[in-house]
This record gives structure tokens, sequence and C-alpha cells, in this order.
């Protein structure tokens, strides 16, 4: 297609034909008006997220965080893609799907939840085949080998909520390569990363400097002492 437009612009100019199409067009260019904004073509409808934090829309389902669970929301549909907006704000957004009777989760609008329940990140829906990040997955892997480790993961993923996927991310990625898995040193490496670095004080101030090296001279407190008998 650009080698087509190309090919045309070289032509030359219908009315001006010692001028080409292109060189005509750039004359024209300072008088064009300025694109608009560009169409948002979507349909609109308010939609209410069940108590399974989903909404409906044509014959699939859609999740959206836990929080807005039994509120209503708008659902955009585009072409291509599906978009929950509550007030101004841009809640979740998903791939629009042709399938039928169809749920598709995105795993962190339900990691609150388990909080409650940390026992359905095993088996719970939204939770199979989850694709987490590498050094976050085989933390998963290490923590629900053990007994009780289905709490210990799900404390880890609430920290993403303070801190952000990024945060967390590194950290796990910097235990992985430390072996040092056990969610308290992880924490450890989380705050090392979110705390400001503190300057020394030897660094923020420059203390004046001894040029002379100090000699003890007891002979200075007898002449003070004689000093103080006179004056009396």
């Amino acid at each position: 297609m650009r080698l087509r437009c190309e090919e045309l612009a070289n032509r030359p100019h219908p009315e001006q034909q010692d001028r080409t199409i292109a060189e005509v067009f750039e004359d024209e260019r300072a008088e064009l008006r300025p694109l608009g904004r560009p169409f948002d073509g979507y349909v609109e409808k308010t939609v209410r997220v069940r108590s399974t934090c989903l909404v409906q829309y044509a014959s699939n389902r859609y999740s959206v965080p836990s929080h807005f669970a039994g509120q209503h929301v708008s659902l955009r549909a585009y072409a291509g893609r599906i978009m929950l907006v509550s007030g101004q704000d841009i809640i979740a957004e998903h791939k629009r799907r042709f399938t039928r009777n169809v749920s598709y989760f995105e795993p962190w609008h339900y990691v609150p939840l388990l909080d409650r329940k940390p026992g359905a990140l095993r088996h719970g829906a939204p939770f199979v085949d989850w694709q987490l990040p590498e050094a976050m997955h085989q933390i998963r892997e290490h923590y629900m080998a053990d007994k009780g480790g289905d709490r210990e993961f799900v404390d880890l993923l609430l920290l993403v909520q303070d801190h952000g996927i990024e945060v967390v991310e590194m950290a796990c990625e910097l235990a992985v390569a430390q072996n040092t898995l056990r969610l308290p040193a992880i924490i450890n490496l989380i705050n090392q990363l979110v705390e400001p670095v503190i300057t020394p004080l030897s660094e923020a101030y420059a203390y004046p400097q001894l040029t002379l090296r100090p000699e003890a001279d007891c002979k200075r407190y007898e002449i003070l002492c004689s000093t103080e008998e006179v004056a009396a």
C-alpha cells in the first residue's frame, strides 16, 4: 500500500503537469485544517457487576476488580476490546471475544478476595493457568509445596496493592538470585527497594579540619589558675 501511494504521488499533477502530485500537496499542506480528536467508536451500556466480579456482554463474561462487585459500571464495546469504566476511571480492559458462554478472568482482580480464602489460590477458576512472572512463579511453586504455603504466597501477592507489581517482581527476582525465598526476606528486599537512600552525614556536611595536631600541655592549666588568683 505504501509503495502504491508513493508511485501515485510521483505522477504529474492533473492540473499542473510540470509538477508532481506530491509537490502540489506540500504547498497545500499548510492550508489544511488540523485533525480533530480521533473518533472513539464504541457501543456503551450500563451493566451491573455480579457477585462473581463478572459483567455480561453478548455471550461472554468479563472480570472487573473485586471491590466493584454489586455496583453498576459502564461497559464500552469496541471492535476488538471491552473496556469497563466507573466514573472517569478505566477499571478493566479485556480483548473482545466472540466465543459463547465463556468467562474471561484477570486474576489480579480477585487477589484481594484471597485474603479471606487463601485456599482458592489452588483451585479457584480465576487462578487456573495463571501466567505469573517467572520469579514469582518459582516462589509460588516453592510455597505451595508446603502446607500453609497458600497463606504466605497470598500475603506476597497482597503486597502488590501497596507497592505495585514492578517492585514486587523485582524483589522476587532478587530473592531467587540470592536463594532467599522466605517471605520475611522478600519483604525486606521490597523495603530496600522502596525506602529512600539516606545520605551519610559525612557526605552531607563538610566539617572543619584540624590543621595543627593538639599537644598536651599541663602548664596551661597552672597559668589559668594563677590568672584567676590575681583577678580575685
